[in-house]
């Protein structure tokens, strides 16, 4: 019987054998599969982006999710409701229409005209006020295609409707003026006085000096130079931005006492019982109210307010601006800055004084009676 043979293995080809194995065994991607994987990825990611800076839908009134209908309110041609509130003498007897346009985070009640006006001034020279949420605020319907032509369409449509006739008068506080400069631009005609209370600057008017409107923009707090960037060139970012954690946002919308004057923080500590309305404010969502504001505010207009002609050139009428020299929210530079390009416009201009110098004693009988009877 035949023995059977012994072959020797070295340890190296042992080795060798035995990677050749493990290579084998080891199964292959598919080419590409990195690159697929990586664009997955990144639809996620660009998903997941979309989502978080698209706005929920607002809670609107009367809806069955939204806060109940309280107001008087009417219907405007767009199906759209529009909440006011009459204050003073009543309109079928009075001598002087107005029409208020509510700051930044308020709303119809937060009509300070009205509020502080005396009642004697009020009989004596017949006034009228309506106050009015602006859209998405308070019990107005929000209005996602909102610019300053459409709220200026939207005052003529609500004194149309209220019958107050072919000409009446408009006041627009802080973010208010830009309904007011809306106002003189595309409804001058039904116009009988106009008075602008520190109303808010868009730094980005092409008529502004850029070295003058830089300089005012850095007067502001960081984080508020951010929102307001935020808001004109990213405006699809800015309902993240404003509700976000991670960065400091606006500190007017978050009420930071840092933004005010010294005669401001008086003033505030004393008015702060009128805000039992503030969580009407909001009620519809902080993305049609008060994003929503800043959009149309800091956006690009359609306009610019230092092209305006004087809507009153046979003297029929008067245009007032008044601000304080304090004021810490609207830069005094820019105001004297249209003032001078404006010269048809009368500049009050007022030291000492803070961004809520309207509530001043006696400062709205002051206001009221330069713009209807020229004192």
């Amino acid at each position: 019987m035949a023995a059977g043979t012994n072959r020797k293995i070295s340890a190296a080809s042992a080795r060798a054998h035995t990677r050749r194995n493990k290579q084998s065994s080891t199964p292959k991607l598919p080419s590409g599969i990195f690159g697929k994987i990586l664009a997955v990825l990144l639809v996620g990611i660009l998903a997941w982006a979309y989502r978080a800076v698209q706005p929920p839908p607002p809670k609107i009134c009367g809806s069955p999710d939204g806060p109940p209908v309280t107001a008087s309110r009417i219907k405007l041609r767009d199906g759209r409701h529009l909440a006011y509130k009459e204050n003073g003498v009543s309109k079928d007897v009075a001598k002087h229409k107005i029409i208020f346009f509510h700051p930044f985070d308020a709303c119809r009640h937060d009509a300070v005209i009205p509020l502080a006006l005396s009642p004697g001034l009020t009989e004596e020279l017949g006034i009228y006020v309506v106050s009015f949420d602006r859209p998405g605020y308070g019990e107005s319907d929000p209005h996602p295609k909102r610019t300053v032509k459409s709220l200026a369409l939207d005052i003529e449509e609500l004194a149309d409707q209220l019958g107050l006739g072919s000409k009446f008068y408009v006041i627009g506080y802080s973010m208010g003026g830009e309904m007011t400069w809306g106002c003189l631009k595309y409804i001058p005609h039904r116009l009988a006085g106009v008075t602008l209370l520190t109303p808010v600057i868009n730094y980005w008017w092409p008529g502004f000096p850029a070295n003058l409107s830089i300089e005012a923009y850095n007067q502001q707090l960081p984080q508020d130079q951010w929102a307001l960037r935020v808001a004109h060139y990213a405006p699809w970012l800015i309902d993240w931005w404003m509700t976000q954690k991670l960065f400091p946002s606006s500190s007017v919308a978050s009420h930071k006492p840092e933004i005010l004057s010294a005669q401001d923080k008086e003033i505030a500590a004393r008015i702060s019982q009128r805000r039992i309305y503030a969580a009407e404010v909001r009620q519809q969502g902080v993305h049609e109210s008060i994003i929503r504001d800043m959009k149309v505010a800091f956006g690009s207009w359609e306009f610019d307010p230092m092209d305006l002609e004087n809507p009153f050139p046979n003297k029929e009428g008067s245009v007032h601006l008044w601000q304080g020299d304090e004021d810490g929210l609207v830069p005094v530079m820019l105001q004297r800055y249209i003032a001078k390009r404006l010269p048809w416009i009368h500049y009050h201009e007022l030291p000492g004084s803070g961004h809520l110098f309207p509530s001043i004693d006696g400062m709205c009988d002051t206001i009221i009676k330069a713009m209807l009877t020229g004192e």
